[in-house]
């Protein structure tokens, strides 16, 4: 992918107050910038975010949008960071699975990694959708309809828009390949 593929594309990433896994927020919003992207963090508050590195506390980064304030029409992609905390937390917020939900209505790119398919669960978007994740949320994204599969990265086309999902940050390097791709 050169550095213009996805030039004036804004990619839309949204996580919760505390609880993000670090480098499943970093390296995918380091990918779309080198790819020429324009990475936009959302959260359901304003200030900063806490990220995590696995249970300890990493760095802190600035929310661009509030995601009340946000329309999914703004944006090219929506990522969605795992981490336990951070999906579970984005579950509870009636405005952050309303945007999951209308953005995974279009015919734009959705992608989660780890825990993050929690919160498109909640937004009840994965009917018929073939998917992976942490394998612990193989029961919950069954109950909601997906085809659960324990694969490094796995797109599902079967939908309004393409469905980018991968296990942990040891799939991030194929992840982020889908993702550009899926963007592109």
């Amino acid at each position: 992918m050169t550095d213009s593929q996805l030039k004036g594309k804004k990619v839309a990433f949204l996580v919760a107050p505390e609880g993000i896994e670090q480098v499943e927020l970093t390296e995918p919003w380091k990918a779309v910038q080198e790819a020429g992207g324009e990475p936009v963090l959302l959260s359901t508050a304003p200030g900063q975010v806490q990220a995590f590195n696995h249970l300890d506390k990493a760095d802190t980064f600035d929310v661009d949008v509030v995601v009340d304030d946000a329309s999914p029409s703004e944006y090219a992609a929506l990522v969605l960071p795992g981490g336990v905390a951070n999906p579970d937390a984005l579950r509870t917020s009636l405005s952050a699975v309303k945007f999951v939900g209308q953005f995974a209505a279009s015919t734009r790119p959705v992608a989660a990694i780890c825990h993050a398919p929690w919160t498109l669960a909640e937004a009840d978007v994965l009917k018929g959708r073939r998917m992976t994740s942490w394998p612990s949320l193989r029961t919950d994204l069954t109950n909601a309809g997906a085809e659960w599969v324990d694969e490094e990265v796995v797109v599902d086309r079967n939908g309004p828009g393409p469905l980018v999902t991968s296990r942990n940050p040891d799939d991030l390097p194929a992840f982020n390949r889908a993702l550009l791709e899926a963007i592109a």
